[in-house]
């Protein structure tokens, strides 16, 4: 009788392991898409005989497809069953990826990134709504790290492992290398992820389309506002009015149909509601930070591809010490504690990346680096663990969903944020230091000794330009660090709106 009583929670555990391994290769291959293709671009455009803007389609059609195809993931999840959409996803995500890799032309490899978006949109929250389901409740913390590592580790090492294959093999390879890791994570879930009960309600064509057209239209206004001028181009002007119309419809028609899209009821528990602002601005920091890094250590520290990449790497290393700390912790100690020690130590990182020049040394890089890495593994594991709390299983599927699309709509509105500061910020700043710039100054006399800039020159000026404008520039990145920083504590007051872990237990 005890060998039968001990070895069923062996098997238990077992299977959990497998499940947990089989659905994190399907989440780390997703997360790792969002930005491994970044480094690559300019290799693509070279190949594709591209312009800047026609090769930008490839990382737009990817945000804009998956941003659209989530909400869908809670529907999907209950109708046809979640592990049958489970293989669908990673199926159709896996075949996508190796057609993006063959890909002969521009307009082939938009179509297939549009196809990757959208078969890659479900499998972060299926992969977290299956392990809520998979583990017991008291070990939701421990679940959730393993989740976040993949989650948070992907986009971090994403740049860092697109660099050294481009460089090593070709471009190519940032979608090759999705093959075997889909086929193995395919073959796991059809051995060991169960199958869900279905569920036949209706779906609200209408509830689904007004969403869509507001998430595809704030996606693309975000993505093509720089490149348009914002709000100078009638382009972004209609984008941003059929995003605000159609969300307002939106909003209109949850709260009075009869079957709507999404339940409102989703929406009541507090926690949940809390956990999507703090996850929204998780992304603000996490893939800013991410988009203004590489730019600001390739053009103004003059780093290269490969170098840039091991400099960000830290990160992913500080997030996964964090989320194996936080795994112990998560069920002894308060985690809205955990929450604001993660929010101190990010806004500490931003802080102290405020003060950067561009002769930064690297074992400065990568003291922030890790410093932001555990930080932002003390914030994500805890919040992901306290906004299921209190939520019925039965609003599992679409709650998962909300949280990804909250999060890569964060992401998307601080990437575009921050990059429109820092080119309009350099403008501005160019203007300002280039008054100083005049005979009458003894810094503008010392540089026109011998051996200095010589400013009675065509090359001399440039030369001058050229180092003002990396000044300009250098202090608009510091001057969006500091921003950030800024947000990060001005969201430590919403930690006082959850519940506490003595109030969240069902």
């Amino acid at each position: 009788m005890t060998a039968i009583a001990t070895k069923a929670p062996r098997s238990a555990k077992n299977l959990r392991g497998l499940i947990t391994l089989s659905i994190m290769l399907a989440t780390i291959m997703q997360a790792l898409d969002t930005t491994i293709a970044n480094v690559a671009l300019p290799h693509m455009q070279g190949s594709m005989s591209a312009t800047s803007e026609q090769i930008s389609w490839v990382l737009t059609s990817y945000i804009v497809a998956a941003a659209i195809a989530t909400p869908l993931t809670g529907f999907l999840a209950a109708r046809i069953g979640r592990r049958q959409l489970f293989l669908l996803s990673v199926t159709g995500f896996t075949i996508a990826s190796v057609l993006c890799g063959i890909a002969t032309n521009l307009n082939e490899l938009v179509a297939f990134r549009l196809l990757q978006g959208i078969f890659g949109a479900g499998l972060v929250p299926l992969s977290q709504a299956v392990l809520l389901d998979t583990y017991p409740k008291e070990q939701h913390g421990s679940a959730m790290a393993m989740w976040g590592v993949g989650v948070m580790i992907g986009p971090i090492l994403g740049p860092t492992l697109g660099g050294y294959l481009t460089e090593v093999l070709d471009w190519r390879w940032v979608f090759f290398i999705n093959l075997p890791v889909g086929i193995l994570s395919l073959l796991g879930i059809w051995a060991f992820v169960p199958e869900t009960e279905k569920d036949k309600r209706s779906f609200d064509v209408f509830g689904f389309t007004l969403l869509a057209i507001a998430i595809g239209a704030l996606q693309l206004m975000l993505d093509r506002g720089q490149s348009q001028d914002w709000f100078a181009s009638t382009e972004i002007m209609l984008e941003t009015a059929l995003a605000g119309t159609a969300l307002a419809m939106f909003l209109v028609h949850m709260m009075t149909a009869r079957a709507p899209f999404l339940e409102p009821g989703l929406f009541r528990d507090r926690n949940l509601s809390v956990g999507l602002v703090f996850i929204f601005m998780v992304g603000i920091i996490l893939l800013a930070t991410l988009a203004l890094l590489p730019p600001f250590l390739q053009q103004l520290m003059g780093y290269p591809v490969m170098t840039t990449g091991f400099a960000l790497a830290p990160r992913g290393l500080g997030s996964m010490i964090a989320m194996m700390l936080v795994g112990r912790l998560v069920n002894r100690v308060d985690i809205r504690a955990l929450v604001f020690l993660g929010l101190t130590l990010v806004s500490v990182s931003l802080f102290q990346m405020a003060e950067f020049t561009t002769d930064v040394s690297m074992a400065t890089l990568v003291g922030t680096g890790i410093i932001q890495g555990l930080g932002l593994g003390f914030i994500f594991v805890p919040l992901s663990t306290i906004s299921f709390a209190t939520l019925a299983p039965r609003y599992r599927n679409e709650a998962t969903a909300m949280f990804s699309l909250m999060r890569n709509i964060g992401s998307s509105i601080g990437i575009s944020v921050m990059v429109t500061l820092v080119a309009r910020n350099t403008q501005i700043n160019h203007a300002v230091l280039g008054e100083f710039l005049n005979p009458f100054r003894p810094a503008f006399e010392a540089m026109t000794l011998p051996g200095g800039i010589p400013t009675d020159s065509a090359t001399g000026m440039a030369l001058l330009d050229q180092t003002l404008n990396a000044q300009a520039a250098t202090i608009s990145y510091l001057n969006d660090f500091r921003l950030m920083a800024w947000v990060t504590v001005a969201s430590m007051p919403l930690l006082f709106l959850f519940r506490s872990q003595s109030k969240s237990a069902p």
